[in-house]
């Protein structure tokens, strides 16, 4: 890192943290003048940079155990099967997938997705929400509560691969994912080619109905793809 690189990295600490221009200059030693250009560059790199929600520093991606149950991962990386040996039956094809992206200083943007794999696609997604590390850390413990395990740190490409996969496989089902969706999905960021992951349990799609859902509506769907 440049002295420059490292006087950004303080001008920018301290913006985040609310301090004024001035108030930046007095910490620094530095005149006003000298403070200004150099915020005015933190604030146009911070804006390039919010505008792209997948490219903030990622600090952690999750998935629920078993999410792998009844899918081909002939295709897949080999650290993919790996990360989930079995032990656990699955949620009927259902899999949870969280992110948590740095947002500025003490906060973190949070953004997840329940998943179908075996028919529907993206059933619901959170977010983005702001919160802090600590809040962060409680959903995550709270929305994984249900899935018979502890959470399983995963690359983000497995993430994409899972929930962008799913997405196209239930399209192909006449499936839409939840309107949700749109908004948490730049912070997943997109694909880099198609899914290696093969949906639907065995190769096949299979229905197992929710609370929300409407049956009648996706068996009609269903059936001429069966």
């Amino acid at each position: 890192m440049t002295d420059n690189d490292a006087l950004l990295s303080q001008v920018r600490l301290m913006r985040e943290r609310g301090n004024t221009p001035k108030q930046i200059a007095k910490a620094l030693g530095l005149r006003p003048a000298a403070v200004a250009p150099l915020v005015r560059q933190v604030a146009e790199a911070d804006q390039a940079h919010n505008d792209d929600p997948a490219g903030r520093v990622l600090l952690g991606c999750w998935i629920s155990p078993g999410w792998s149950v009844g899918l081909g991962l002939d295709e897949a990386p080999a650290q993919w099967a790996a990360l989930d040996p079995g032990g656990f039956g699955g949620a009927d094809g259902l899999a949870n997938v969280l992110i948590v992206r740095q947002e500025r200083y003490s906060r973190v943007s949070v953004c997840g997705f329940l998943v179908d794999l075996y028919c529907l696609g993206v059933k619901d997604a959170l977010g983005p929400h702001s919160m802090s590390s600590r809040a962060a850390d409680d959903l995550r413990e709270e929305i994984f509560a249900n899935f018979g395990g502890a959470p399983v740190a995963a690359p983000i490409e497995l993430a994409r691969a899972v929930v962008h996969g799913a997405v196209e496989y239930a399209r192909g089902l006449g499936f839409e994912p939840h309107p949700d969706f749109a908004a948490a999905a730049p912070y997943l960021g997109g694909p880099a080619g198609p899914s290696p992951i093969r949906f639907g349990r065995d190769g096949r799609p299979v229905y197992v109905s929710g609370p929300y859902d409407d049956p009648h509506a996706v068996i009609e769907k269903l059936q001429p793809r069966m």
